[in-house]
C-alpha cells in the first residue's frame, strides 16, 4: 500500500493508446500541473508515437517491460484490452507502482484475486475506474442514504440499455468473446451502472438472473436481466442490453418518502437527476434534495482528481479492491444464476466454482462444449 507524501506532479504512464487513452490524456492536461503523463505504451509503434506527439509525452514504448525497466512513474493507467489487465497489473504492482485499471479490471474473480494477492505485498495500490461514483450528486445521495433521510429503500431499477450493431464487434478482435472480453454487456457495459447501484444502495445478498444471445454475432450474451436482493432488504432489478435503439443509462431509487431517478448515457451532470417526493411526505425531504449545491458531474476527471490526491497524501488509490470486487462478484453471480437457473448468494462463488475462473462457467447454453457457435 502506498505510504508517505509526494511532492511535485504525480507521474502517470498510460498503457494502450486507443480512444479511451485520449480521453484520459485530456483530463490529465486539465489538472493544472498536479499530474503529468511521462510515458505511453502500445505494441503499435506508429500509434504510440502519434499519441505521444499529440499529448507531448516524452517517453514511448512498445512493451510494458521496457517501461518498467527504464522509466520512473507513480501510477500506470491500463487502457489496454481487458484480457491483458491481470498480467499487466501484476507486473506494475511487483515493480512497486500503483495501478488504475479501466473496467473490467479482470475477466474473472480468480484473476481479480490474483491481482489483489500481489497488491497486498506491494507498495502500490490497485484501483478500478468507477467514474460514476464521483459525481457530486451521487456523493450527496450516498450521504442521504447513509443517514436514512429518505427512509428505507424499497425498490431500485438499474438499466443499461445500449445499442451496438454487428459491425461493432469486428472493429477489434477481442470483442464478443469469453476468452478476450470476458463477457457481454453485463460485464463490459452494465458494470458501470451496477457499480453505482451498489455504491448508493449498499451491498447485495443474492441474485436470480437470465441471459441470452438474441441477435449479435458473438460468443457472449447480448442481454441479461437480474433480480437482486440487497442487504438492506430492498429489491433491485437490472437489465443490460446491446439491442436497445433508444439508448439510455437509467437508475431509479424508490425510498419510503421519495423517488430519485438518474438518466444519462455515458456520463451525468446535475440536470440528469430527477426528484419526486412521495405523496404526504414532509416538506423537509424536498428541501433537503434542493439544498444539494451544484457540483461536478460523473467522469474520469473527477476520479482522476481523487486518485492524484490519494497519491500525494500517500493513501490508497480509489476505488479500492474490496469495493471493486463486490461489483465483479455480483456480475459473476448474474452469469452463474443465468446459466444454472439457480439463485446465487453473495460468497457462494468460491474457488471450486466454475464461475470463479470464468464468467461463462463453461456452461453457455448457445455454445458447443468446444466453445464454437451451434
Amino acid at each position: 500500500m502506498t505510504t508517505g507524501h509526494m511532492s511535485g506532479p504525480v507521474r502517470i504512464a498510460i498503457v494502450g493508446s486507443g480512444g479511451i487513452a485520449g480521453v484520459q490524456a485530456d483530463h490529465v492536461a486539465r489538472m493544472g500541473g498536479t499530474a503529468e503523463i511521462v510515458a505511453a505504451v502500445d505494441i503499435d509503434a506508429d500509434r504510440v508515437g502519434a499519441f505521444a506527439d499529440t499529448w507531448n509525452i516524452p517517453k514511448r514504448y512498445t512493451g510494458l517491460q521496457a517501461l518498467l525497466e527504464e522509466a520512473e512513474c507513480d501510477i500506470v493507467h491500463l487502457c489496454s484490452p481487458p484480457s491483458l489487465h491481470r498480467e499487466q497489473a501484476i507486473a506494475v504492482l511487483e515493480r512497486g507502482w500503483s495501478v488504475l485499471s479501466e473496467k473490467p479490471s479482470a475477466l474473472s474473480l480468480r484473476e481479480f484475486d490474483q491481482i489483489a494477492e500481489v497488491e497486498a505485498r506491494s507498495p502500490g495500490s490497485f484501483a478500478t475506474i468507477s467514474q460514476h461514483r464521483f459525481g457530486a450528486r451521487a456523493v450527496a445521495l450516498r450521504e442521504i442514504v447513509e443517514r436514512n433521510d429518505f427512509g428505507p429503500l424499497h425498490l431500485a431499477l438499474c438499466n443499461t440499455l445500449w445499442f451496438r450493431p454487428d459491425s461493432y464487434f469486428g472493429v477489434v478482435p477481442w470483442r464478443g468473446t469469453w476468452d478476450s472480453e470476458g463477457g457481454g454487456p453485463t460485464l463490459g457495459h452494465g458494470i458501470h451502472q451496477m457499480d453505482l447501484l451498489l455504491f448508493l444502495a449498499g451491498p447485495w445478498e443474492s441474485v436470480r438472473a437470465t441471459a441470452g444471445r438474441k441477435a449479435r454475432p458473438t460468443q457472449t450474451e447480448d442481454f441479461s436481466t437480474a433480480v437482486v436482493t440487497l442487504a438492506g432488504g430492498a429489491t433491485a432489478v437490472a437489465v443490460n442490453s446491446l439491442l436497445s435503439a433508444r439508448e439510455t443509462s437509467y437508475l431509479r431509487f424508490d425510498f419510503a418518502s421519495a423517488t430519485v431517478e438518474l438518466e444519462h448515457l455515458y456520463g451525468y451532470g446535475d440536470d440528469s437527476w430527477r426528484f419526486t417526493a412521495a405523496p404526504g411526505a414532509d416538506e423537509g425531504v424536498t428541501r433537503l434534495w434542493e439544498s444539494i449545491p451544484p457540483g461536478a458531474g460523473s467522469g474520469h476527471s473527477a476520479q482522476f482528481a481523487s486518485v492524484v490526491a490519494a497519491l500525494r497524501d500517500g493513501t490508497a488509490v480509489p476505488v479500492v479492491s474490496a469495493q471493486a470486487r463486490q461489483t465483479l462478484e455480483l456480475i459473476a453471480a448474474i452469469y452463474a444464476s443465468a446459466f444454472t437457473g439457480a439463485e446465487v448468494a453473495r460468497g457462494e462463488i468460491t474457488e471450486d466454482s466454475p464461475f470463479y475462473a470464468s464468467m461463462s462457467g463453461d456452461r453457455v447454453p448457445w455454445l458447443a462444449p468446444q466453445g464454437e457457435s451451434r
